[in-house]
């Protein structure tokens, strides 16, 4: 097998995943493949030899291919085409099989999309990449050009929206901060099934310690778990205003290690996005609550 078959065979096996990624940033299939196409292209171009992780080179590659898209659109005040499955749109050879074109729309779902549109291009990338793809924040920040702090604070934004969220027009604060000191009270006194409660069934948790992946926690048992068998002797949890929502940060010695940034659903929590790294945590702008 030559090099360049090689490296195609290579390609092909991250082709369904750069797909998605590209999916869900974009909106449209056909736009999405054009991304994965450029990717290859690019791919081609280069030493690969010299590439350490392809499947996170690659995303990286996608993503930045996106973001262009997605600033053109908005430019040229453009909108997505909307390829369904069975679109007899594209040659033979590039279309997508129908049954994975099935799979990947469902998997996304048109409420979805709807709601992505309404962020910016940098919003959407840092929430797509962050809380689908687990990208790092390190990682987003290259593609975008700004800090680590403000792509997760992108994401941040991105996420209240499309959690329903938004202080503008999703859960009032008064309820948030119910809910909140519902989570507190619970955790402090590890009372397991009361955490339980004022978690969403399907909650996501996701733990940036700085160092490597975030950590992802998912459902509610298993979020409620960690969250008491965490609890640290000398460490209070205390709620705070971030970003005008309603969180919680961990203080040890009168300094503040660690930040808890939430998402509300339905009166529970839907979503914990924490920054554990100290130093970050303490660099994060946040308002204590009496």
């Amino acid at each position: 097998m030559s090099d360049t078959e090689l490296l195609a065979e290579r390609f092909e096996h991250n082709r369904d995943h750069l797909r998605a990624v590209a999916y869900r940033m974009l909106g449209s299939l056909t736009d999405a493949e054009d991304a994965v196409q450029e990717a290859w292209i690019r791919l081609s171009r280069v030493d690969a030899d010299e590439i350490d992780n392809l499947g996170g080179w690659l995303t990286t590659v996608v993503g930045r291919v996106c973001l262009d898209m997605l600033r053109s659109r908005k430019t040229r005040g453009e909108q997505p085409l909307d390829v369904r499955p069975n679109d007899p749109a594209g040659s033979p050879d590039t279309r997508i099989d129908p049954e994975y074109e099935a799979e990947l729309v469902d998997s996304v779902g048109l409420a979805m999309l709807v709601v992505l549109e309404k962020l910016t291009p940098a919003e959407r990338l840092a929430f797509v990449l962050h809380d689908m793809f687990a990208v790092p924040f390190d990682d987003i920040a290259a593609m975008i050009g700004r800090t680590p702090d403000a792509a997760r604070q992108l994401a941040s934004r991105g996420r209240r929206r499309v959690q329903g969220s938004d202080p503008l027009t999703g859960t009032p604060l008064p309820q948030q901060r119910e809910i909140v000191d519902a989570f507190l009270t619970a955790a402090r006194g590890g009372d397991f099934e009361a955490l339980v409660t004022v978690l969403d069934p399907d909650v996501v948790l996701r733990a940036d310690t700085g160092h490597g992946p975030p950590v992802l926690v998912r459902g509610a048992r298993n979020v409620a778990s960690g969250a008491i068998s965490f609890r640290t002797p000398g460490r209070q949890s205390l709620p705070v205003l971030i970003d005008g929502v309603v969180g919680m940060a961990g203080v040890e010695d009168g300094r503040v290690i660690s930040v808890l940034r939430p998402t509300f659903a339905d009166g529970r929590i839907a979503t914990i996005d924490i920054t554990a790294d100290p130093e970050r945590a303490a660099a994060t702008e946040l308002e204590f609550l009496d």
